[in-house]
């Protein structure tokens, strides 16, 4: 008989442990077995409550982009500039929950499994309309460009990103002040 109230336990175990084990392997090349191992449990019960490895998978990065929207959240609350909007969006970017090694591993993984999995595809693409809509928002009132001023930033996250997956060393704040730099020059602020 199953234990009433383990489930929700167990996905999430099942969601960390895929995340730790996609950031220590860089890349989805990794088997059901080995992340239910990871979380303590056998993966006929990760199937139970998963399906496969890409539902795993997608579950993670769920779970990364809440992260990722709490962050941006808190940011937005507390900003009361149009430039603090834009600054709290970079922030959430480069935090560490949403930069950590594994979690970089894990979006560059969505990236590559984004372009052969429509569910994956929906998911990127959520991702970045919501990020394009949120930097344009706050970019209107500082750049004459703010749509192609969103997508100019919206690439540098993801190729700052991408440096710190294949670098290994790139922290949060240098990939941080090189977003800001970059926000300076595209909204005038650094003359």
């Amino acid at each position: 008989m199953p234990k009433l109230g383990m489930e929700p336990i167990r996905r999430a175990a099942l969601v960390k442990a895929t995340i730790d084990v996609i950031g220590a392997q860089g890349s989805l090349d990794v088997t059901v077995s080995q992340i239910a191992k990871k979380a303590g449990m056998s993966s006929a019960l990760a199937h139970h409550y998963f399906g496969g490895k890409d539902q795993i998978f997608l579950a993670a990065m769920r779970a990364i982009l809440r992260d990722f929207g709490t962050e941006v959240r808190a940011g937005l609350r507390a900003a009361r500039t149009p430039r603090a909007r834009a600054e709290a969006l970079i922030d959430a970017s480069f935090a560490p929950s949403c930069f950590a090694p594994a979690t970089i591993s894990a979006w560059m993984t969505l990236y590559a499994q984004a372009t052969t999995s429509p569910d994956m595809h929906h998911l990127l693409l959520l991702y970045q309309r919501r990020l394009a809509s949120n930097l344009t928002h706050a970019l209107r009132p500082l750049s004459v460009r703010p749509t192609q001023d969103a997508e100019t930033l919206g690439a540098l996250i993801d190729g700052l990103y991408l440096r710190a997956a294949l670098a290994r060393d790139t922290d949060p704040q240098t990939a941080r002040a090189v977003a800001l730099r970059t926000l300076d020059h595209l909204t005038g602020a650094a003359q």
